[in-house]
């Protein structure tokens, strides 16, 4: 039965409450909840933490009336929870206050619920709607989704290139490419993924810190890849200012927040990350480069997102950046004088 226009307008607002737990809930997926009665909303909330309160018991709490909750609607952006973890299940709350209906965005891609959570509502006989907003819930919780079905993180690349398609000057001397807008939008998407990753030569050349400075949100897990631990320890990544994970061939002891993945030499050493990355339940990663990681994860198809800053700046030669056409191209928009292209490998 297609959904009336009510249930739309309820759904998009249970997405932009789920939406503002972005970086502190993970790995845990977005969840966001509205709980109305004839028409009127009573009560709502969203998942705020990871290890806190689930979105439907943040709403439910909110109720000022619990005697209508009997005679509510509840929405929710994703299927609720049927299994014990950091908290009780969500569906025996929902059956406790014994509410009429719930209508759901997203069913749950995770084993321990996948279904269950529904069958518990139902035979409670609570009345169940699924698939409303589905498309949009689905993009916004793309990260868990992709940490569900693909079993590794979801993979944004991200690089500055000059207008005639260079990212780095000659000998990959680092060069400022893009402006100030696009430098702070940079920010912002560190603190909206959970790692960030470089490889061994932007990491000699650059010496980044990699964590949110222009932007308010968590420092990212930063990610570098060292096969033969020939980074300096002096470098910004060491600092264990926050936690950083260094792939590697060699063997070195983890010192307290940073620690040190030995990869098997034999095998390619991409797939083998994102595997150990999925397996810390690192939900998403930011690749920042640079360009033989980009390419070599874009020629085996590991990635989801990239955004590209284009510049009006020339540099007449250099480290060329990659090349991905106008295949997959979803969104396109300017920061400044700088123009945003952003593909999709769908």
């Amino acid at each position: 039965m297609p959904s009336s226009d009510f249930d739309q307008l309820m759904m998009r607002r249970a997405l932009d409450l789920a939406r503002l737990g972005t970086g502190y809930v993970r790995p845990n997926p977005l969840v966001g909840c509205v709980i109305t009665h004839e028409g009127r909303v009573i009560g709502e909330g969203w998942h705020r933490q990871y290890g806190g309160p689930h979105a439907e018991v943040n709403a439910v709490a909110a109720v000022t009336e619990q005697h209508l909750l009997p005679r509510s609607r509840v929405y929710v952006t994703l299927e609720p929870c049927a299994h014990f973890g950091k908290t009780p299940p969500c569906a025996d709350l929902l059956v406790e206050k014994g509410v009429a209906e719930v209508v759901v965005c997203n069913l749950d891609p995770n084993p321990l619920v996948a279904g269950r959570g529904l069958h518990k509502l139902r035979d409670a006989g609570i009345q169940v709607e699924t698939g409303v907003l589905e498309p949009e819930g689905r993009w916004l919780n793309r990260r868990f989704f992709t940490v569900q079905e693909k079993k590794r993180p979801y993979v944004v690349l991200k690089w500055a290139e000059t207008a005639d398609g260079y990212l780095a000057g000659p000998y990959h001397q680092p060069v400022a490419i893009s402006g100030e807008l696009a430098r702070v939008a940079v920010h912002q998407w560190r603190a909206d993924e959970h790692a960030i990753l470089v490889g061994t030569r932007t990491a000699l050349h650059d010496n980044p810190r990699l964590n949110v400075r222009a932007w308010p949100g968590p420092d990212p897990i930063r990610v570098v890849i060292d096969k033969n631990l020939s980074l300096p320890p002096t470098h910004h990544l060491f600092d264990q200012s926050q936690p950083t994970l260094v792939y590697t061939y060699r063997q070195r002891a983890t010192t307290g927040n940073l620690g040190y993945i030995t990869l098997r030499e034999a095998e390619d050493l991409l797939p083998q990350m994102l595997q150990n990355l999925q397996q810390r339940q690192v939900q998403s990663v930011l690749v920042e480069g640079g360009p033989t990681v980009l390419n070599s994860l874009l020629k085996d198809g590991l990635w989801d997102e990239a955004r590209v800053i284009r510049s009006p700046r020339r540099l007449g030669g250099g480290v060329a950046a990659p090349r991905l056409g106008l295949a997959g191209l979803h969104e396109q928009f300017r920061l400044g004088e700088d123009e945003v292209f952003v593909f999709r490998n769908e």
